[in-house]
C-alpha cells in the first residue's frame, strides 16, 4: 500500500468524526433529542462521505494514472480497477 499526499488530511478528517461519533453515543446515553442526533450523525455521515470521496478520486488521478502512464498494469486491469473503485463514489 503506498502512501498518498491526500491520507494525512483524510486521516485527520476521520479522526475528527471518530471524536465526533464518540459525542452522539454520549448524546444518545443523556437523552438528548432525536433532532439533535440526527443533525449530529448526519454531519459525521458527510465527513466520511466526504474523506471517502478524497481517497477515490485521489486513487483515480495519481494511482490509476501513473500505473497507464508508466506501464506497470495493463489498460485492461487499470479499467477493471476504475470500474471498481468507482462504485463507492
Amino acid at each position: 500500500m503506498s502512501t498518498h499526499t491526500s491520507h494525512p488530511d483524510i486521516i485527520k478528517r476521520l479522526k475528527r468524526a471518530d471524536g465526533h461519533l464518540k459525542s452522539i453515543i454520549a448524546m444518545l446515553e443523556e437523552g438528548r433529542s432525536c433532532l439533535d442526533i440526527a443533525q449530529q450523525l448526519q454531519a459525521v455521515e458527510s465527513a466520511v462521505t466526504n474523506a471517502k470521496k478524497i481517497l477515490v478520486h485521489d486513487h483515480i488521478e495519481h494511482c490509476l494514472e501513473h500505473a497507464v502512464r508508466e506501464g506497470q498494469q495493463s489498460a485492461d486491469d487499470t479499467l477493471r480497477e476504475f470500474k471498481e473503485i468507482t462504485k463507492y463514489l
